[in-house]
């Protein structure tokens, strides 16, 4: 005869103010070797819309942890031959987050200081009811809520963003927008597209916030690397003697992983990565058990993908995973229109930053930033307004405060064009690595060492701080992304 008082409990709910469906549902792992107790609590849990998972001993709910990560742990302290509190740091060593609540028949102080001390949230003492039920998982879901704020809050605090609207007269851009919110509520994978600058991060975590894991985490991960091993430690985590080391996708559980510059991923991680996409299944470094995640995965590239593909550089097959919803973002010289815009509001901003009384741009000023190529894109654009606020002693921004770059810069040139060579040449290069994402890329396409491109970037970055510099990358990492 089971000793837990389980039943429908609407009675209990009401007479207590607890009403059922209040709790956002959770991943709960009920763990009892009394199946009587595993099949009632898991009625009353489902009923309230959370997922339920049940392991009738020791090995078996070890195994579910290993597995999958839980929000909520229901552990019996006597399952089976097998001491309950001595299994919670186990499973807290591999579901860090998760709420561990013991139940037991044998309620004690002593078992319940014990239990806390080794890391349980909550004890329940048996025979308990449905109303004591949904009040620990109101818990536990308050709580997971608040870890939630607080990561979401430090993170928006450390990127108050001018362009957090994205202000747009695109109609291109318009249209990409429009995309990003039509599918932000799904968990298909998306692929945003665009050169360096373009605000495909900033896309990425939009579609974050627009979707219903706005409250669960949000993780980034560069995917440009020579090292394979540490890009998947980083990914999928690590067992190592030293201990575990959960990774990427374990912290983004529920939430949104983007993988920054997806193609230039390590081809011997490749096959990998499709796996996670595909079956939302991957191991840990020097760990064969295979785990699950619910995790939602955006990717970003700058590269030609059709291109990349036909270097061998990117598996067809994971181009195909990663193109079930794609986003392509247009470069800010085909969207002349956003470059007034969004001056002003980088004005605006950065005044404001800098407690400057600068209201706007003189008209000469904005007539130079139109008829610029902008290769950085809305990232260029963006610094080369911050340079000019610091600048600025007036209460307008004027041709004094711009670089010298862009005094002799027109949007194109063409063979035979009476420009120097040198400007020429400068305008080309950039455009490549705008195209190619990284100065190794660059450099395949002209032919030239990488060292010859970061060399002149610096010479032309150098040339403009005397009157302006924007950017001077001397690696790779500098303009990726």
């Amino acid at each position: 005869m089971s000793d837990v008082a389980i039943g429908s409990g609407a009675g209990d709910a009401a007479a207590k103010g607890v009403s059922a469906h209040t709790t956002s549902p959770l991943r709960v792992l009920v763990a009892d070797d009394e199946r009587a107790i595993r099949v009632t609590l898991s009625v009353n849990l489902e009923v309230d819309g959370h997922t339920v998972t049940t392991a009738a001993s020791a090995q078996a709910m070890l195994d579910e942890v290993s597995r999958r990560a839980f929000d909520l742990i229901f552990l019996d302290l006597r399952l089976g031959a097998d001491n309950g509190l001595e299994l919670i740091p186990r499973i807290l060593k591999e579901n860090p987050r998760a709420s561990v609540v013991v139940i037991t028949a044998y309620a004690s102080v002593e078992t319940a200081v014990d239990a806390i001390k080794r890391g349980a949230m909550d004890y329940l003492p048996k025979p308990f009811t449905p109303v004591e039920v949904r009040l620990v998982t109101q818990k536990v879901a308050e709580r997971r809520r608040l870890q939630w704020q607080v990561e979401a809050l430090r993170d928006a605090m450390g990127r108050l963003d001018p362009e957090a609207d994205f202000p747009t007269a695109s109609a291109v851009m318009q249209r990409a927008l429009a995309l990003a919110r039509q599918v932000a509520g799904s968990n298909a994978t998306v692929l945003i597209c665009g050169e360096p600058g373009t605000g495909k991060g900033r896309l990425a975590r939009a579609i974050h916030a627009w979707s219903g894991r706005a409250a669960a985490p949000f993780g980034q991960v560069n995917c440009e690397t020579t090292d394979a091993d540490a890009l998947e430690s980083d990914l999928f985590g690590a067992s190592q003697d030293s201990g575990e080391h959960p990774g990427r996708v374990a912290f983004c559980e529920s939430g949104t992983l983007l993988l920054d510059e997806v193609a230039l991923t390590p081809p011997s991680l490749q096959p990998k990565l499709l796996r996670l996409l595909a079956e939302r299944e991957y191991e840990r470094a020097g760990d064969f058990r295979s785990r699950k995640c619910e995790v939602r995965f955006i990717a970003t590239s700058a590269l030609d993908l059709d291109e990349a593909v036909k270097r061998k550089r990117l598996r067809p097959e994971l181009l195909l995973a990663l193109g079930v919803l794609r986003i392509d973002l247009p470069p800010l010289r085909d969207r002349p229109e956003d470059i007034k815009l969004l001056a002003q509001r980088y004005v605006e901003h950065w005044a404001r930053e800098n407690h400057r009384p600068i209201v706007g741009l003189h008209a000469d000023a904005m007539h130079l930033l139109t008829r610029h190529s902008w290769p950085g894109n809305a990232r260029e654009l963006r610094n080369v307004i911050e340079r000019a606020v610091l600048l600025c002693d007036a209460n307008q921004l004027g041709v004094e405060h711009l670089p010298h770059n862009l005094l002799r810069d027109t949007r194109s040139f063409s063979i035979g064009d009476l420009v120097p060579l040198e400007a020429v040449e400068s305008m080309h290069i950039r455009s490549v690595l705008a195209s190619t994402g990284t100065i190794k890329g660059a450099a395949a396409v002209l032919r030239i060492n990488a060292s010859t491109i970061a060399r002149r970037l610096k010479r032309d970055a150098d040339e403009t701080v005397d009157g302006g510099a924007i950017q001077g990358p001397e690696d790779e990492s500098a303009v990726a992304g």
